[in-house]
């Protein structure tokens, strides 16, 4: 069957990512969206798009009888998964079917064999695929630690629990369980031993109806955090001839023993001592699938759709593979608090493009990021005919990147490319775990007081005395040269009067910013001379070359530097060649009102207030690190921790309340007597 109108089940990236294959191939695109995704990038590129009433996924992209049905009334021939959501529901895909329509992945029946990860290890040992040996919770030993805790159906981090003391394993299984209930609707947990310092390595698979099956190398996806990728290569560095072929051939296997269609990924944890051990396979796209396609030359959407029409793949044999390609998961989530996830107006987003770079993303500068799905903003792929290029390209092209709104993890990604562990291949799952606290230091060769400097002139320009001078300035494309970008002189202005105080803009000013995410505050003294022209006032060996309110170009001890200047609200946006500034503007006096309360917990986030600790009530004392109020958004619960020991004098929050960022939850007022220090919160990933 010819496929001529596909309906995507999902949204955001990969959305857009089926969509643009699908307008190389002439096939006409169905978009489902919630109400939180009405204006999404994902339905202005659809051709045709179809309301799914509600926010929460639970509501809307879950909802398979809504999604076949949204098909139905767009005259959709086909469906396309995507990842996540319903990509590896066995009951929707069989539901897709029943309804006439082509399913674009694997059999129900190979869905259903590898749901499960305890069912699909023992079908992998049975075709000779290698295998940790399971150990049973309730005879483990202390020979046995560490252990690694499992769900059995979903994945994603959920469920998951290392074991390094037998005496907490119960207390584990019994939170192993409740989370995977919860995320998955199904409490089976299993046990095997955990692999220190193990990478988790993975072959993608494609296989079509004639009997042909595909081992498409392998890729490394070590670097995680909570247990979900966060850089990925291709090929895996540093493996050796024989355990790429012996990876290859059990990843065949793994798809011929469950009669596999289509894309899907064998994912393996390979040890120290190069033995690998099958972990689950994957019965869909991956989002790390671009890497693959960038060093085989391959489109695998096309390919997936190939095979859901019934055709042979092109050849035999794969191509043969070039290069290498690293991808780098840019999120909206500040690693340096625990992995915060950050929501709101997405400014910009540019990326640089060029040979060898690719972005694949669900968001425009303008869009919003919001609190009912993964922080994802974009996937940034480089492509190079050696690993050391490709990481160097990619690691360049985040750092030029202009990406302004929530705070991102763009600094982290561009630091672990370039961390002396990545570029020596020394890859395992714990990378984070040891470098993390110095991957989100503040940064050597960063300088935010110059950063600060150059917002503070184009404020300057920007300011009525400059406005009809800086009309005549339309950026630096417009006009060469120092003497050009000069502003005209105006007629000089009389001086602001509020009551016996004189502003005098030839006299010293001075702005005040706060970095953020980190809160370090920057005072600049200016002055605006006759000529117009703003230039610094207590900056030895600074020099103003040009100034317009988007551009300032500053010599620093010799050094010409170029920054690019953006302003919304009371933000200010720094882009400079080798690294890029935050700044909110702050009042010359302090507002007596902005200050709270000593003790209070506001929300880091906007979310749900989903529970509260039990018996908690205002008058009554806590302890510090205790949990106090958990909040969910994004995919993650976020725990309120109490800040010291004492007593809960107020508490704003109840379950089922929605709350926006710096909302008062609760304050605390601390027992002087008590020194027991807190811990750092945890988030904790949930459905």
């Amino acid at each position: 069957m010819t496929i001529t109108t596909l309906l995507v089940a999902n949204r955001g990236e990969i959305a857009c990512r089926i969509f643009r294959t699908c307008r190389d191939l002439g096939i006409t695109t169905v978009a489902v969206y919630s109400d939180a995704d009405a204006d999404a990038l994902h339905v202005r590129e659809a051709d045709l798009a179809v309301r799914l009433p509600g926010a929460a996924p639970a509501d809307t992209y879950l909802r398979g009888d809504l999604v076949v049905a949204a098909a139905r009334a767009a005259g959709a021939d086909a469906v396309h998964p995507g990842y996540g959501f319903l990509s590896e529901n066995a009951a929707f895909a069989a539901a897709v079917q029943d309804a006439g329509l082509v399913w674009v992945g694997p059999p129900v029946k190979a869905i259903e064999l590898m749901a499960s990860k305890t069912r699909a290890k023992e079908l992998m040992a049975g075709a000779g695929v290698p295998l940790l040996a399971p150990v049973d919770p309730a005879t483990a030993g202390e020979d046995d630690l560490p252990l690694l805790l499992k769900a059995a159906s979903g994945g994603g981090g959920r469920g998951m629990r290392i074991v390094r003391e037998l005496a907490s394993l119960p207390g584990e299984l019994l939170a192993a369980a409740a989370e995977a209930a919860s995320a998955f609707g199904d409490g089976e947990v299993f046990a095997e031993p955990y692999v220190e310092r193990g990478r988790h390595v993975e072959v993608q698979v494609m296989a079509d109806a004639h009997d042909t099956v595909w081992a498409l190398g392998t890729r490394d996806c070590s670097l995680q955090r909570r247990h979900q990728k966060v850089i990925e290569e291709a090929p895996a560095p540093g493996l050796d001839e024989a355990l790429r072929t012996r990876l290859h051939e059990a990843a065949v296997a793994a798809a011929r023993a469950v009669g596999y269609r289509g894309a899907g990924t064998v994912e393996f944890l390979v040890s120290a001592e190069g033995r690998p051990y099958f972990l689950e396979m994957n019965t869909r796209l991956q989002v790390e699938h671009a890497v693959t396609e960038a060093v085989f030359g391959l489109d695998l959407v096309a390919l997936q759709l190939r095979v859901a029409e019934g055709e042979p793949l092109p050849a035999p044999e794969p191509p043969q593979p070039s290069g290498h390609a690293v991808e780098a998961r840019l999120y909206a989530e500040d690693p340096a608090r625990d992995w915060q996830p950050q929501t709101g107006a997405l400014l910009t987003l540019e990326v640089p493009e060029g040979p060898g770079l690719r972005l694949d993303t669900g968001y425009t500068g303008g869009d919003t990021i919001g609190v009912h799905y993964d922080p994802m903003i974009a996937k940034v792929i480089a492509h190079a005919p050696t690993r050391t290029a490709a990481v160097r390209l990619l690691a360049r092209a985040l750092e030029r990147a202009r990406i302004h709104g929530p705070v991102t993890n763009r600094d982290l990604l561009v630091r672990s490319l370039r961390h002396p562990d990545f570029a020596a291949a020394r890859l395992d799952t714990g990378f984070y775990d040891r470098h993390l606290v110095d991957l989100t230091a503040p940064a050597a060769g960063r300088d935010p007081s110059t950063a600060a400097l150059a917002a503070t002139l184009a404020e300057a320009v920007r300011g009525p005395e400059a406005v009809r001078g800086a009309e005549a300035v339309r950026g630096p494309e417009a006009v060469r040269g120092a003497e050009a970008l000069r502003p005209t002189r105006p007629a000089a202005p009389a001086p602001a009067r509020f009551g016996a105080w004189r502003n005098v803009p030839s006299q010293s000013q001075r702005k005040r910013y706060r970095s953020e995410p980190d809160g370090t505050e920057h005072e600049v003294a200016y002055r605006t001379p006759r000529t117009g022209i703003p230039e610094p006032y207590e900056t030895p060996g600074t020099r103003v070359l040009t100034a317009t309110p988007s551009h300032v170009t500053l010599e620093v001890n010799g050094v010409t530097r170029h920054f690019a200047i953006s302003t919304h609200a009371d933000r200010v946006h720094v882009d400079a060649a080798d690294a890029s500034y935050t700044f909110t503007a702050l009042p010359r006096f302090t507002d007596p009102a902005t200050h709270t309360a000593p003790g209070s917990l506001l929300a880091p986030m906007p979310g749900t207030v989903v529970r509260l600790a039990e018996g908690l009530a205002a008058g009554g004392t806590v302890e510090a690190g205790q949990p106090l109020i958990w909040l969910e958004a994004m995919k993650m619960e976020h725990r309120i921790l109490a800040p010291a020991s004492g007593t809960l004098t107020a508490l704003h929050a109840a379950p089922g309340h929605q709350v926006e960022v710096g909302a008062l939850l609760a304050v605390v007022q601390e027992d002087p007597a008590a020194t027991t220090p807190v811990p750092r919160p945890v988030p904790e990933e949930t459905a």
